[in-house]
Formats: structure tokens, sequence, C-alpha cells
């Protein structure tokens, strides 16, 4: 079990340090992919702000799947292309929109969702999925958490 700090009163900076500690050391102690992704989906929920869904979509064929997460109930299948998850992983770099509703191709999983930041991962120089963050809030997402985020996805895909 790893134990957690309370984020409360953290900087930014330090609770994307602790997010980063605990997803390491999550990795370090379970083998498990599908294990190791719901709790990075919670790590993630506790230690980031102002998100009202986090987790991945896996690729299976050509669609990106559903996987774990934290949130609300979300769209089970993307295409590729489609939405920021979907152009995430077709462009294989990570996408972070302060407005999805300028999209023309925006996927509205939660209508609620108006920024997002998108990650994809790669397994062995392969597409493997994307790790997807929403939130309600216009411009919610900082490039420090694109920098960051980008490191959790690099200790992930260093367990594949």
């Amino acid at each position: 079990m790893i134990e957690t700090i309370n984020p409360k009163g953290m900087t930014q900076e330090k609770k994307l340090d602790s997010a980063l500690m605990f997803v390491k050391a999550q990795l370090k102690n379970e083998s498990d992919v599908l294990a190791n992704l719901a709790n990075i989906s919670a790590i993630l929920q506790m230690y980031l702000e102002d998100i009202n869904w986090v987790g991945f979509y896996l690729l299976k064929e050509d669609t990106l799947i559903l996987g774990p997460f934290q949130g609300k109930p979300a769209c089970n299948r993307i295409a590729m292309g489609e939405g920021v998850c979907g152009t995430a992983a077709k462009e294989g770099k990570t996408q972070l929109v302060d407005d999805v509703l300028n999209l023309d191709n925006h996927i509205a999983c939660d209508a609620a969702s108006r920024s997002e930041l998108v990650v994809p991962i790669y397994a062995k120089g392969t597409l493997f999925g994307v790790l997807d963050i929403d939130s309600p809030s216009l411009a919610r997402f900082t490039a420090l958490e694109q920098v960051y985020m980008e490191k959790v996805v690099k200790m992930l895909e260093a367990s594949l």
C-alpha cells in the first residue's frame, strides 16, 4: 500500500512532485498494467485540482477504448483523429486545449468539460493509449502540468 500525503495547502509544483513520487512508487511495487493505470488515475485525481475526469484510453486495433479512470461515465470508444484524445493518438504528441468547444471534432463525453490535456503513451515504440485529463474550467492546464504529466507517462512507458 502507498501512503499518500494530503495535498491541501501545497504549491502546484509540490503537488506535482508528490504525485510523481507516488506514481513512481506505484510502478515500482506493481507490475500489472491494469492495476497501475487504475492507481495512477486515482493518484492524479487526488493531486490535480479543478478536474472532472482523469484516466486512460487504450488502443485496440484502430480505436481508443476506455480504460481505468476517475470521474463520471465516459465515452467507451474514440476513433483515431477524433476529439482531443484521438488527435493526440493520431499525431503522437501532447494536446493542451484551453477551450474544447473551439474544436470542430470535439467529443463531449461530459458536457461540463471545457479544457483538456492529453498525453500519448507508447509501449516499445508502439502507441499504447493516452492519458486524458478534463476540467470544467477554461484554460485550466499549465505548461508545468503538461511537463509533469509527460513525466508520468514516461515512467509508465518504462514499465510497459
